[in-house]
C-alpha cells in the first residue's frame, strides 16, 4: 500500500514536471495590471515621463539606475547600477514580487508591497517587454 502511494506521488510529480505547459504570459493582461498597480509611479510608451519612479521603456536589458533624467534613485538602486546590475526577466520578477527583499530602503520598497501572484508578474513583464 505504501509503495502504491509513493508511485502515485512520483507519477504526479513527473506529470507536473514534464507534462504541464509553462504559463504563457499575456502582455494585454500585463498592461491592465501595470496600469492598476504600477501606473501611479511609472509610465511606458512613446510619451512616457518620469513620475515618482522612472519611465520604464526598454527596462529589460537596461542597467539599473540608468535613466539619465531621473534624479530620485535611492542609494541602493544607484549601487546596483554602479555594480553593473542589469534588469532581466528574473531580476524584474524578484523586484516586482518583493522590492523590500532587494533594496529595503528604496522608495518602492517603502510604498509597494509587491505582486505575490507569479502569473501576474509574468504578465507585467511581458507588457514591459512588448513594443510600446
Amino acid at each position: 500500500e505504501m509503495r502504491t502511494v509513493g508511485l502515485c506521488g512520483l507519477g504526479a510529480v513527473m506529470m507536473i514536471a514534464l507534462g504541464a505547459p509553462a504559463y504563457a504570459a499575456d502582455a494585454a493582461k500585463g498592461k491592465e495590471l501595470f496600469t492598476a498597480q504600477c501606473g501611479i509611479c511609472h509610465q511606458v510608451g512613446p510619451s512616457a515621463a518620469n513620475l515618482v519612479g522612472p519611465q520604464l521603456n526598454g527596462i529589460v536589458g537596461r542597467k539599473a539606475a540608468s535613466v539619465a533624467d531621473y534624479a530620485m534613485y535611492s542609494a541602493g538602486m544607484k549601487k546596483l547600477g554602479a555594480d553593473g546590475f542589469t534588469w532581466t526577466d528574473e531580476h524584474l520578477d524578484k523586484w516586482i514580487a518583493d522590492p523590500k527583499a532587494m533594496i529595503a530602503d528604496s522608495p518602492m520598497a517603502l510604498t509597494f508591497a509587491g505582486v505575490l501572484d507569479a502569473a501576474a508578474r509574468a504578465d507585467i513583464i511581458a507588457y514591459l517587454k512588448a513594443p510600446q
